[in-house]
Order: structure tokens, then sequence, then C-alpha cells
């Protein structure tokens, strides 16, 4: 990681606590746009980590990216299909201890 960048966690919100079992025809392509948009950015180096947390009742998406600052994750958070497209939400974290493991 170069010195410039920093460790973020973007937390993608579903729309409701049901959304990864009912989900749409519109809400499925959605998705599948936003996969593809991840793991290009993570073919890329920016993601480190990506994929889906299933919490009890609460399920949602993690991807710990790195980033120069706050406002660049935010606009690929805006950039993501699934939030782009009003199916989801997201909220970004700092993450200004976090160290990697070696490789």
């Amino acid at each position: 990681m170069a010195e410039t960048e920093e460790l973020f966690t973007y937390r993608l919100v579903p729309p409701r606590p049901t959304f990864v079992d009912d989900m749409t025809d519109a809400e499925a392509a959605a998705m599948s746009e936003h996969a593809e948009y991840w793991e290009q950015l993570h073919a890329e180096g920016d993601v480190v980590v990506y994929g889906l947390v299933l919490e009890p009742g609460n399920p949602w998406g993690l991807c710990v990216v790195r980033a120069a600052d706050r406002n660049a994750v935010e606009a690929l958070g805006r950039a993501d299909p699934a939030v782009s497209s009003g199916t989801c939400t997201f909220a970004v974290g700092t993450m200004p201890r976090a160290r990697l493991g070696p490789r």
C-alpha cells in the first residue's frame, strides 16, 4: 500500500433484510452489475477484500478499499450500479490504524 493510501470500509446496505432471498429481476440485474464493478476494482488492486456478510437477519455487503481519501471511496460508492440504480445505499468508514498482513 502506498504511503498516500489509506484503508476504508464500504458497506452496501440492501433495501430490506430479505433482499438476498427475494430481489426482483431489476434488483438482480443491478446486483450482477455491482458484482462486476467490484470485481474489476479488486482486479486493479483498489479493493483488498469484498463480499456478502451473512449477519443473522441483516445481510449486507463489505468492501475494504485502498484509496487516497474518503471522497474517493464515496465516489466509488456513488458509481456502484447497486447504488446508482437506486437499489441499495452505502456507508463509508475509515480504518486509521488498519494494517495489512503479508501476502
